[in-house]
């Protein structure tokens, strides 16, 4: 047995240093169809039954989505009757998405403004 499957067993597992959790996070939200379960969780909390015609997903391709996210601990489930329902995990993550909006206006505010002078200097 390799030593990696040998601390799992005994439940002792090598801390990660935090860029690569930070990595393994933001890999979990790089999918545009996780983005956008994540941006109506934020509304709201959702059955997949709400989520599906928002997303525009197959169901089995959402089902999956939705796992991902729930054992990388973002979005927690909770039943309601028969349904299932999804919340995010925290409201950082909220402000983490409205975060990244803003961040992406000013980066292509910026882009705009160079196409801009591009254009201009081009037409002297």
């Amino acid at each position: 047995m390799d030593q990696r499957k040998q601390q799992a067993f005994r439940g002792t597992v090598e801390p990660q240093p935090l860029y690569k959790l930070k990595g393994e996070f933001f890999k979990t939200l790089g999918h545009p169809a996780r983005v956008r379960i994540l941006e109506l969780l934020a509304g709201q909390d959702r059955s997949v039954g709400e989520l599906l015609p928002e997303v525009g997903l197959e169901s089995s391709n959402l089902s999956q989505q939705l796992g991902v996210l729930r054992r990388a601990g973002v979005v927690t489930t909770r039943k309601d009757g028969n349904a299932v329902i999804y919340s995010i995990a925290s409201p950082d993550i909220a402000e983490l998405l409205a975060m990244a909006r803003k961040v992406l206006t000013t980066v292509l505010s910026d882009r705009v403004a160079v196409l801009a002078d591009l254009r201009a200097d081009g037409e002297q």
